[in-house]
């Protein structure tokens, strides 16, 4: 399967911008597996983000997380203030007491500005970005998460061998 659409300037990205490999992860972040994979691409980000980028498209699993969408719809509201990673960090870093009060204490701590963050929550344009990353995961074969892509292809190991891979192909 290969990613669709390919990643543009709408995506989070961090890492090199014009980099020769682009690794894309569409993530739930009440998902354990989403939550394990967390400190091994953390890790590839240290070790190789001055040659790679990542991507972080959203992929709630509402049905079985009932916190992975409020959790995207706070990380993409911390992103129109400008701290979308460390939203994104704080609450896989986090994960196991997710909540709705302790999404909105996350806020806090980042030093969001709560007037404009309660309003940007409610925006029709954060939910639509869920929206919009969670159809590019269906059309691009995501079926589960974290599911990811290196190169606009579907990578079918899991973060470990990504992380072998990495250490076999960037120099």
């Amino acid at each position: 399967m290969s990613l669709k659409p390919a990643v543009s300037k709408t995506d989070h990205t961090q890492g090199k911008k014009d980099a020769d490999i682009v690794i894309v992860e569409y993530g739930d972040y009440q998902c354990p597996y989403c939550g394990a994979a967390y400190p091994i691409l953390k890790e590839i980000m240290k070790k190789y983000g001055s040659q790679i980028q990542f991507v972080f498209r959203n992929f709630p699993l509402s049905e079985m997380h009932k916190y992975a969408r409020p959790a995207a719809i706070v990380a993409e509201a911390a992103s129109i203030q400008g701290k979308f990673w460390e939203m994104h960090d704080a609450i896989y870093e986090n994960q196991e007491y997710l909540s709705e009060p302790f999404l909105l204490e996350l806020a806090e701590k980042l030093e969001l500005d709560p007037h404009q963050f309660n309003t940007d929550i409610k925006k029709l344009e954060v939910a639509e970005k869920i929206d919009s990353d969670f159809e590019s995961g269906v059309m691009s074969g995501v079926n589960g998460t974290p599911s990811l892509f290196v190169n606009g292809k579907k990578f079918n190991g899991g973060p470990e061998d990504l992380l072998q891979l990495m250490s076999e192909i960037v120099k």
